[in-house]
């Protein structure tokens, strides 16, 4: 019995600790001092494995460390470190909206890394738990024309030309590209169009709707009229982007205070 109160009288002191490195780690993260927050957080986790909280923020601390573009050792350790992070979350059965904060979190990461397939993966689970996000949907057509177009810039310069070049007419590259690319485009315009049921005045979601159905374009082989209707389609959601950001404008509170006259160019 003596034994099992000193024990219990232990894991309360550690818990207590957790909290305060918890709490010293917030500060430290929000006056944007990364790397103490992290030894902060680390610190927290390891006293509290329970303390999700602390777990969530050291992931987060991590991801804000890692520089997207950069493929180098250290920096790649310190994405993937944040992945692991996020994925010990996950492990342990969390809350709602902890899952969902580490879902996106692993997605984004992914998506900074140029892997696809993953971001897509983790992107499908957030709407899986929350079929009502808009930005899940709307993510995953982002990669799905990050994709699409990365593949066919690439095939098209091995062949010499440009990425908004023609092909409808070339009889072998553009069927090898049509199957290839054609699923990743349709899972595209898929996608964008849940986002913008979901959203109805979703303008980055009407963009990337535009962009898609150039590239749908594009694989549209020997049929001119079918690529004249996606371009037709393209241009009216780039029309219809314009109007919903146009109309957001007009609805946007007007600048509060003393403004000055704006010099004529």
């Amino acid at each position: 019995m003596a034994f099992s109160l000193v024990l219990l009288a232990t894991t309360g002191c550690d818990k207590l600790k957790a909290r305060d490195q918890l709490n010293k780690g917030v500060a430290a993260y929000r006056n944007g001092k990364y790397e103490e927050a992290i030894d902060h957080f680390q610190q927290a986790s390891s006293l509290d494995p329970k303390l999700l909280n602390a777990q969530l923020y050291l992931a987060t601390a991590l991801a804000n460390q890692y520089t997207p573009g950069v493929d180098s050792p250290d920096n790649n350790r310190v994405g993937q470190q944040a992945i692991d992070e996020f994925k010990k979350v996950l492990d342990v059965n969390p809350k709602r909206d902890q899952k969902l904060t580490s879902l996106k979190g692993i997605a984004s990461l992914y998506f900074n890394m140029k892997k696809w397939n993953e971001t897509k993966e983790y992107h499908h689970k957030v709407t899986e738990l929350d079929p009502n996000d808009p930005e899940a949907y709307y993510s995953i057509g982002v990669v799905d024309w990050t994709e699409a177009y990365q593949q066919v810039a690439e095939a098209k310069s091995k062949e010499g030309i440009k990425v908004d070049d023609d092909i409808t007419k070339d009889k072998k590259l553009c069927p090898q590209l049509k199957a290839r690319i054609g699923p990743i485009v349709d899972d595209g315009i898929e996608n964008l169009n849940k986002a913008l049921q979901l959203r109805t005045d979703y303008d980055d979601a009407m963009a990337y709707m535009n962009l898609v159905y150039r590239r749908k374009g594009d694989l549209e082989c020997g049929d001119e009229a079918a690529r004249q209707a996606d371009l037709k389609v393209a241009d009216d959601w780039v029309n219809k982007t314009l109007q919903v950001k146009k109309a957001k404008a007009e609805k946007a509170p007007a600048a509060q205070g003393i403004t000055m006259d704006q010099p004529s160019q």
